[in-house]
């Protein structure tokens, strides 16, 4: 039976030291809630370690309620295979994973590093040019050790897009667009709101572009799921999080929603070649050839990989519980990523491919 943790209350002295395999259990657990948690829960598990040092980890549990669980159980199931299957194998900072466990009803359970006192980053307030770099040469780690790995299709979840995936998204993609205009258009400018509906022309050949290049994918690669080194401990790494969006794809996807929705279009329209290229040299570092996959290569398809920005801003805002801040999130995203389309022309790169 797989150790599984539903509720908060489950995360025990007993529960923590089977995770753990530790020598006793804890006998001053503190359990204290960590974020708001929209598919889930995350609670940070606190204790006074038996050489008298303090130790955490964080223990992200499913949705309580089982119907909200089973609509979401795909993306638990994602984040598990992840852990156990994916990050073994490549090179992204991740949290080191303690446990995790999938259960037959949907349930999951993962027990991971404690990442204090790393900050997470502020989609809303963007970011410095600095934090956009080393983010990228992480995500290289994410691409490199598997770029165009034909292995990958072994993995349970991570098939290639289909031509019914295709049409599927170009039907839904103007519908649920209206969707997101009639929440947060009054914080769009008008053009902003067109270049959104402009992506719909060509969002189905953008969706199957480019298959010659793939490895594993973030899909949400964006800020608040970075988590930063604090001003007084500059040396600490990057770290990725929330991988439940895990998907094979064309690898710049990650890297243009990663400057395209964080970085405020004039400081993103002086530092992206820059930080473009350091992420092409980094994959180089992790295996993949740079003379087959040259700064021009790696520029285009940038370009092209912008309207990831739109995609999931436009779905994850229609579709998501909506909050005060979630709105101010998504129209900085959009706002953003339209600026980006438009200064790189990537809807003409998309329909008028070289």
């Amino acid at each position: 039976m797989p150790l599984i943790a539903t509720l908060p209350e489950d995360v025990d002295a007993a529960f923590l030291a089977a995770a753990l395999d530790l020598d006793a259990a804890p006998s001053d657990l503190r359990v204290s809630p960590v974020g708001t948690g929209q598919m889930g829960t995350c609670v940070r598990a606190a204790w006074t370690g038996s050489g008298g040092d303090a130790r955490s980890v964080l223990v992200k549990l499913p949705a309580a309620d089982p119907a909200a669980r089973a609509l979401v159980a795909g993306a638990y199931a994602t984040e598990v295979r992840f852990y156990t299957e994916l990050a073994p194998t490549l090179a992204v900072r991740v949290p080191t994973c303690h446990l995790a466990a999938l259960g037959d009803d949907g349930a999951f359970t993962l027990v991971l590093e404690d990442l204090a006192p790393r900050v997470q980053g502020d989609q809303i307030a963007g970011s410095t040019a600095a934090q956009a770099r080393a983010a990228a040469v992480n995500l290289a780690g994410l691409h490199g050790p598997r770029w165009c790995d034909p292995s990958l299709e072994d993995v349970e979840g991570l098939g290639a897009a289909t031509a019914e995936d295709a049409a599927m998204l170009a039907e839904l993609y103007g519908p649920t667009t209206d969707l997101f205009l009639d929440a947060v258009g009054d914080l769009l400018t008008t053009e902003d709101a067109a270049t959104l509906r402009a992506c719909g022309a060509v969002i189905a050949d953008w969706s199957l572009a480019r298959p010659e290049r793939f490895a594993p994918v973030h899909g949400d690669y964006r800020l608040d799921n970075l988590l930063f080194a604090p001003p007084e401990q500059p040396d600490l790494d990057v770290v990725a999080v929330d991988w439940q969006t895990v998907s094979r794809g064309l690898p710049a996807r990650d890297l243009a929603y990663l400057l395209g929705t964080g970085l405020e279009p004039t400081l993103r329209a002086r530092v992206e070649r820059d930080i473009v290229e350091a992420y092409r040299i980094a994959l180089g570092t992790h295996g993949v050839d740079l003379d087959t996959f040259t700064a021009e290569q790696a520029w285009d398809d940038y370009r092209l990989a912008m309207l990831q920005g739109p995609l999931v801003t436009v779905f994850g805002c229609a579709y998501g519980t909506r909050t005060e801040r979630g709105d101010r999130m998504f129209a900085a995203m959009a706002s953003r990523s339209a600026a980006a389309i438009r200064a790189l022309g990537s809807l003409e790169l998309v329909a008028h491919p070289a």
